[in-house]
């Protein structure tokens, strides 16, 4: 007798599907209830997404793990003042500060092809985490591909929109945005990197492609890489991202892309 039958706990039949995701399913049950550990794990998933939420972005320890990508690392702000109000104002987390946009401007930075961004988003935990392995190894791709890059920009209290106004300083190809995404039950964790092509004030997200849920029980830094690099080339080759846009990588690497498209 296993110790679930020996507590009264039921056993559930999707207990093997929990190899293969961390999503709460396969709880169990006390009688009409769900047992006391999975209701004690909820509320600690439930604080930690909480907590991620307000979490800070630590910019000095982020340009400590970034300086040595050879770029240059600024600090911008958008125009929502503290957390409170980023919460209350997503408009204002998509546009810069007026000291931040001056800051740009006085870079005189040369258009580049790529200009890469981070921004806390609503987990700046997802974002001290994960970034630096993404943030090194684009770099390094990107670089061997023979892109240009633009100084890198940390964002306080930014959203994925904030990458419009700041292509409109800097003037790059694409734009890159690593951001801490909404947090989840199960993944308070996750980043997301976002791409835009031509940016521009007044763009739309179906003017963008997303990579989600970067981490280590998700998408790891090199296939998120690798897959953010097939999207660049193909980004640069049709001149524009989105709904347009698609990743068509396992298919290409299958050989069946072309047996679809006739």
């Amino acid at each position: 007798m296993n110790d679930q039958k020996k507590i009264g706990i039921e056993p559930d039949v999707w207990e093997p599907l929990k190899a293969f995701t961390t999503a709460r399913i396969a709880l169990g049950k006390t009688g009409i209830s769900i047992p006391l550990k999975e209701s004690l794990q909820f509320k600690l998933a439930h604080a930690h997404a909480k907590d991620a939420v307000y979490s800070h972005l630590n910019v000095v320890d982020l340009q400590k793990i970034l300086v040595d990508t050879g770029l240059p690392v600024h600090c911008v702000h958008s125009r929502a003042e503290n957390r409170d109000i980023y919460l209350q104002r997503p408009d204002l987390g998509r546009l810069l500060d007026d000291k931040s946009s001056e800051q740009l401007r006085q870079l005189n930075s040369p258009p580049a092809d790529i200009s890469l961004i981070v921004a806390d988003g609503l987990s700046a935990t997802a974002v001290m985490k994960n970034a630096g392995p993404v943030v090194h190894l684009l770099i390094e791709k990107a670089q061997q591909a023979g892109f240009s890059l633009s100084p890198i920009l940390l964002v306080e209290q930014g959203r994925v929109a904030i990458t419009d106004a700041i292509g409109e300083i800097l003037r790059p190809r694409l734009t890159i945005i690593l951001i801490g995404e909404r947090p989840g039950l199960s993944s308070f964790d996750s980043m997301g990197a976002y791409l835009t092509y031509a940016p521009m004030p007044g763009l739309t997200d179906e003017r963008r492609n997303c990579i989600s849920n970067i981490r280590e029980q998700g998408l790891s830094a090199l296939i998120a890489v690798d897959k953010l690099m097939y999207l660049i080339h193909s980004a640069f080759r049709l001149q524009l991202t989105g709904v347009a846009l698609k990743d068509n990588k396992g298919l290409e690497d299958s050989g069946l892309r072309g047996k679809i498209a006739e």
